[in-house]
C-alpha cells in the first residue's frame, strides 16, 4: 500500500456533543469527489485526544465503510501508553484500515531507545503498515532521522513517516538515511511542496479539509514534474496555510467548514471558538480564495 499525494487529516464533526455520523459520511464523500488521495480519521485534527475509545473505533469504522477502498485510509492509532497503542492499532487493522498513523509517545518524553522499544512492541503484536508521526511541537520529543533509520531496518511494518518538525534539513536527512522506498509525508501544509521537491511522497494536510481539490492538484503537479503549476498553487494556498493556524488546529479548519456551509462548528473542550479578531482574518482569507 502506497500513501502519497494529498491525504486529509479529517476533522470529526460533532452535533450536540456527539459524533455526527451523517455529516462525517457526507464530508468523506465530498473529499473523494474533490480528488483527495487518502484520508486520516482520528488524527490530531480529528480531536482524537477527546474521543472515547469506543468513539475512536467507531469513527475509523465509519471512514473505512464510507470510503469502500476508493482511497487509502490511514487510521490514527497512537498513544503515549504502549499497551493502549497496541490496542488501537489492532483495532485499526480489524476495521480494515490500510495503515496506522502512530504518533511518538507524548508528555512522558521517552529517549530515542524508548521510542524504538515502543514501536517494536507494537510491531510484535500487529501486522499492518505503520506511518510514524513525528510532531515535537505537540509531543516534546523529536524522533531523530538516525532513529527512524533504525525503525525502518528493524521493524518491517514501519514504511514511512509523517514529518511535522517544519525542518527541511531534518526531512532531507530522513530521506538520505531511509532511502527512496521510504514514504516521507509532510506533516505541515507549508512544507508540502519543498518536501515533495526533495523526494517526499506528499502531505497529511489540515488545509485540504476545506481545499481538497487545490491541495490534490498541487501534489499531482509536483508528481508530474510541473513545478511552475505547483508553485502557483502553493502560493495561492499560502494565506490559508497561515489562516488554518491562527489558533490551535482544528479550530480554524472547523470554522472554515462552517463558513463554507459543510457542517456547523462544534468542538470539544478544551478547544473553543476562534477569537473575534482571528475569525475576521479567517473570513478574509476564505473570501480572497473564493471559498465563501
Amino acid at each position: 500500500m502506497e500513501f502519497r499525494g494529498a491525504i486529509t487529516a479529517l476533522v470529526t464533526p460533532f452535533r450536540n456533543g456527539e459524533v455526527d455520523e451523517e455529516a462525517y459520511r457526507a464530508f468523506i464523500e465530498w473529499q473523494i469527489e474533490q480528488g483527495i488521495h487518502g484520508l486520516v480519521p482520528c488524527g490530531t485534527t480529528g480531536e482524537s485526544a477527546t474521543l472515547s475509545h469506543d468513539e475512536h473505533k467507531r469513527v475509523i469504522r465509519i471512514c473505512v465503510d464510507q470510503v469502500k477502498g476508493r482511497v487509502p485510509v490511514l487510521a490514527g492509532a497512537g498513544s503515549n501508553n504502549t499497551r493502549e497503542a497496541i490496542e488501537l492499532t489492532q483495532d485499526a487493522k480489524d476495521a480494515k484500515a490500510d495503515g496506522a498513523l502512530l504518533i511518538t509517545p507524548y508528555y512522558n518524553k521517552p529517549t530515542q531507545a524508548g521510542l524504538v522499544a515502543h514501536f517494536k512492541a507494537i510491531g510484535e503484536r500487529v501486522d499492518m503498515p505503520f506511518i510514524v508521526y513525528n510532531v515535537p511541537g505537540r509531543t516534546a520529543v523529536n524522533l531523530l532521522p538516525e532513529t527512524l533509520a533504525i525503525l525502518k531496518k528493524e521493524i518491517r511494518q514501519v514504511v514511512g513517516v509523517k514529518e511535522a518538525t517544519g525542518d527541511l534539513n531534518q526531512v532531507s536527512r530522513v530521506l538520505e538515511f531511509c532511502g527512496e522506498d521510504f514514504m516521507v509525508l509532510s506533516g505541515d501544509d507549508f512544507t508540502a511542496l519543498p518536501t515533495m521537491a526533495i523526494g517526499g511522497r506528499g502531505v497529511i494536510s489540515v488545509v485540504s479539509n476545506f481545499m481538497p481539490h487545490q491541495m490534490s492538484a498541487m501534489c499531482e503537479a509536483v508528481a508530474a514534474g510541473d513545478l511552475t503549476k505547483a508553485k502557483a498553487l502553493h502560493y495561492a494556498m499560502s494565506p490559508l496555510f497561515r489562516a488554518a493556524f491562527l489558533e490551535t488546529n482544528p479550530v480554524p479548519a472547523k470554522m472554515a467548514l462552517d463558513l463554507m456551509g459543510r457542517f456547523p462548528f462544534e468542538t470539544r473542550l478544551p478547544m473553543v471558538p476562534l477569537q473575534p479578531q482571528n475569525l475576521e482574518k479567517l473570513k478574509a482569507a476564505l473570501t480572497e480564495a473564493k471559498l465563501v
